[in-house]
């Protein structure tokens, strides 16, 4: 039996994969549960699950939650200190990452420290710091596995190049010619006229999966897209000329792979997290799906088509970070401060992007990869400089 700590269980990764554990009954033991600020729910997925401890971020919700468990099980500290601690619990082998924005950072890290195997739903610190975080899980003995369908779509195939150690370690990228990231296009690839007036509740209409609100914002901008770029080309080693993206409506397939010599490997699904989910946290075993099987007659056709960078600036934003591991860092931060902005109603959705791209002009990327804690005053200064300029 896999024992699993899930911090972000009340999100909706969270939530699909508590799924996944009680369609599977006597494959994982739930160790740990950690949430933002839904005491309700967390109380009752505690008592539904049974696990040793629960954690907070939001120390006002943890006092609620441990009058509503009272004495149910044990309570990690609120905040960034209680993630790490369960992150990096010793009873614990998988810890499924699905929190949202940077503050997936340190937990990360400390899970990867510990020699945990991750199961990473959460993209920003791999755009934050991708290869830094990859080489610290090969120093320590750990592990990151993609969850997101198209990282996930991506190893997967790179499993059908080669051994799955090669698809986690970079080693395949000699054997790669390209790989084609896929987009739904999110809830404006079909929206005739101007960007600048839509509404956060059109932005949120995504037309094939139900998530997060700032993921869905991200995938409205095309954003997410350019993150899982930054995220692949880390996991992966691959150059930014190794990734295209293409407008995939249908959502069906994930991604695919052209090795050297023409071959193109595809990972098909129906769009529906548990599986990349399920296949993250009972990896390198394939097991029953818990999932609707694929019908490819029903389906009837599925079309391609290239994205527009004009249209979609935050897409060209990222592609541009991707040059440089510090400008990534800077690029994850704008992002996260500005998608507020516009949730909140102080920008249009049009200047999510205009705030991304002044606060990446006015930095001067240095050379090389910056350690751990210069990623950390990077994502300070550039979430400062974002708010000035949505200020303004």
């Amino acid at each position: 039996m896999k024992r699993i700590a899930i911090i972000g269980s009340t999100g909706s990764i969270g939530v699909n994969a508590l799924d996944v554990v009680r369609q599977m009954p006597g494959e994982f033991e739930v160790v740990a549960l950690s949430a933002h600020s839904n005491a309700d729910l967390l109380s009752r997925q505690a008592r539904a699950f049974k696990p040793k401890a629960v954690s907070l971020f939001d120390a006002d919700a943890a006092a609620r939650l441990k009058q509503n468990l009272n004495g149910f099980c044990a309570h990690e500290r609120p905040g960034t200190e209680g993630l790490v601690e369960i992150a990096s619990r010793p009873d614990v082998d998988l810890v499924l990452m699905s929190l949202v924005g940077g503050v997936g950072f340190k937990p990360l890290l400390a899970a990867l420290r510990s020699g945990k195997a991750v199961a990473l739903a959460n993209k920003e610190p791999m755009v934050m710091a991708g290869a830094q975080l990859m080489a610290e899980a090969k120093r320590c003995g750990g592990q990151i596995i993609p969850v997101d369908s198209e990282p996930s779509a991506i190893f997967q195939c790179l499993q059908g190049g080669s051994d799955s150690t090669a698809a986690l370690t970079g080693g395949l990228t000699r054997q790669i010619r390209k790989v084609f990231l896929t987009a739904s296009g999110g809830a404006f690839y079909k929206h005739k006229g101007s960007l600048a007036k839509v509404t956060v509740e059109q932005a949120l209409k995504h037309p094939t999966w139900k998530m997060g609100r700032k993921i869905t914002i991200d995938c409205a901008t095309l954003m997410n897209k350019g993150f899982e770029a930054i995220e692949i080309m880390n996991l992966f080693g691959l150059t930014r000329e190794q990734v295209e993206i293409v407008i995939h409506p249908q959502s069906i397939v994930h991604s695919a792979v052209e090795f050297t010599d023409g071959t193109v490997l595809a990972q098909m699904s129906l769009p529906d997290m548990r599986l990349p989910i399920q296949y993250a946290m009972t990896y390198p075993r394939r097991t029953q799906s818990v999932v609707e099987p694929l019908d490819l007659v029903k389906l009837g056709e599925l079309t391609f088509k290239k994205p527009d960078f004009r249209r979609f600036p935050c897409l060209a934003l990222a592609r541009e970070a991707a040059k440089s591991p510090a400008m990534s860092a800077v690029l994850s931060a704008a992002d996260e401060v500005s998608v507020t902005a516009f949730v909140d109603g102080r920008i249009p959705f049009t200047s999510i992007a205009k705030v991304i791209e002044k606060t990446m002009k006015l930095y001067r990327a240095p050379e090389g990869l910056p350690d751990f804690d210069e990623v950390e005053a990077i994502d300070r200064w550039a979430r400062t400089k974002a708010r000035e300029f949505c200020g303004r």
